[in-house]
């Protein structure tokens, strides 16, 4: 692997990724995959910083030669990813009810129309 092609590298760049998407783009879906994007981005980035090589689980009996792999990150981002999938299925149900009620997937629009019933 190239030593410039490593998780943090990629996750930082998924996190670009997804902040020029909630910034560049008028569409309601669009912002929420954006939104999705950042979310795999942060987790990319905590699992790959404390990631060693050959490093093993802290199962059973552990050689004191080989690196343990630490429990903790990746727990904690079983977690992220869980909340991460409801804070999506979340802004999808309101992103449905937003359409049911203006007609559009355009920020602009939503907001021009909400300014009209007011």
């Amino acid at each position: 692997m190239n030593r410039f092609t490593n998780g943090e590298a990629v996750a930082l760049a998924l996190f670009f990724i997804g902040i020029y998407g909630l910034l560049a783009r008028k569409n309601i879906i669009k912002s929420i995959i954006s939104l999705t994007i950042i979310d795999a981005a942060a987790i990319l980035f905590f699992l790959s910083i404390r990631y060693e090589k050959n490093a093993v689980p802290p199962i059973g009996i552990v050689s004191k030669a080989l690196p343990v792999a630490d429990p903790l990150p990746q727990a904690l981002m079983i977690t992220a990813i869980v909340i991460g999938v409801a804070v999506t299925a979340v802004a999808l149900t309101m992103f449905i009810s937003l359409y049911h009620r203006y007609g559009t997937t355009n920020w602009q629009k939503v907001i021009e129309k909400r300014k009209e019933e007011q």
